[in-house]
C-alpha cells in the first residue's frame, strides 16, 4: 500500500535536549495510525513537525509527497489538524467560526456553506450553529473543532487527544465518525493516552519512548509480544514496552516557527 507519510532519520533537538532521536517510519494511505507514547516521549514534537508547525533539526519528512520544510505550503493543502487545544473563538457563533476559518483557507462562500451544513448535520450540531461557542460544552466545542479541520476536506487528518474529557456518548459519536471518514479514504493519525481508543481505532500503532520508536506493528502483533498475560490489551503492551514508572516532566518551552501560516504569531508550547 502506498505511503502518504515518510519519516527518515528524523531528529529534533532543543539546545542540548534531544526530543526526537533519529526515528523512521511510514504511514500508509487509508489507514488509521496510532502514535502513542508517555509524557515527554517525543510524540507531540513529531506531530508538530509532520504538520509543519516545527522544523526538524535533521532528517527527511514527506507528507503527501511534499517535503515539510521546503514545501510546507503544499503539505498544508493536504492535511487537517485537530490539536489538543480547541482552536475556536468563544465570542463567535459556531457558524461564524466555521465561516471565518473557511475564508482563512480561501474557500468560496458557497463551498463553505455546503460543507458546514453537511458536517454540522453529521455531528449533530445543526441546531446549535447560531449559538455562541463560549456557551458550548467541551464535547460541543470539539465537534465544531473537528468540522473546522475538515472544511478543506483533507486527505490526511491529524488528531491529538480528540476525546479528552468528553462524555461516553460524544466519544462514541466521534469514534464512529472517524471510522466513517476513514472508510471514505481519509488517512488518520491519532495521538491519545486512551489505550482502548487507540486499540479500537488503529490499524497500526507506533509507540515512541525517549525519542525513539520502541515498537511499530498491528495491535494484534503487538499483543503477541506480551507473554505473561493471557489476554493482553494494548495498555498491557504499552506498559510492557515503556515501563510503569510515572513520567513527571517540567514544562520546557520552545518557540514554534511562524512559517506555518502568513501572519502567525510566535508562541510558546510545551515540549512533549
Amino acid at each position: 500500500m502506498e505511503a502518504v507519510i515518510r519519516v527518515e532519520n528524523l531528529t529534533k533537538k532543543f539546545k542540548d535536549f534531544v526530543a526526537v532521536d533519529n526515528i523512521s517510519f511510514t504511514v500508509k494511505k487509508g489507514e488509521i495510525f496510532g502514535f502513542l507514547g508517555p509524557n515527554g516521549a517525543g510524540k507531540s514534537t513529531t506531530i508538530r513537525i509532520l504538520t509543519t508547525l516545527l522544523r526538524p533539526t535533521s532528517g527527511k519528512v514527506e507528507v503527501s509527497g511534499f517535503d515539510v520544510v521546503r514545501q510546507a505550503d503544499e503539505v498544508r493543502q493536504h492535511i487537517g489538524l485537530v490539536a489538543e487545544k480547541i482552536m475556536l473563538y468563544d465570542h463567535l457563533t459556531a457558524l461564524e467560526n466555521l465561516q471565518f476559518f473557511g475564508r482563512l483557507n480561501h474557500l468560496p462562500d458557497e463551498l463553505i456553506k455546503e460543507r458546514v451544513e453537511k458536517w454540522l448535520k453529521r455531528l449533530h450540531m445543526e441546531e446549535w450553529k447560531n449559538a455562541l461557542v463560549g456557551n458550548f460544552s467541551t464535547g460541543m466545542k470539539q465537534r465544531i473543532n473537528i468540522i473546522r479541520a475538515l472544511l478543506t476536506e483533507p486527505e490526511i487528518l491529524f488528531l491529538d487527544e480528540p476525546t479528552l474529557g468528553l462524555d461516553p456518548q460524544t466519544t462514541r459519536l466521534i469514534h464512529e465518525f472517524l471510522k466513517e471518514l476513514n472508510s471514505r479514504g481519509v488517512t488518520i493519525i491519532l495521538t491519545t493516552h486512551n489505550m482502548l481508543e487507540a486499540e479500537n481505532l488503529s490499524n497500526r500503532v507506533a509507540i515512541i519512548d525517549h525519542g525513539k520508536i520502541a515498537a511499530l506493528d498491528t495491535v494484534d502483533n503487538l499483543k503477541n509480544k506480551v507473554k505473561d498475560i493471557k489476554h493482553p490489551t494494548l495498555e498491557d503492551v504499552f506498559l510492557e514496552i515503556t515501563g510503569r514508572e510515572i513520567r513527571d516532566t517540567l514544562k520546557q518551552k520552545v518557540v514554534l516557527s511562524s512559517h506555518h501560516r502568513p501572519g502567525a504569531i510566535r508562541t510558546t508550547k510545551r515540549v512533549r
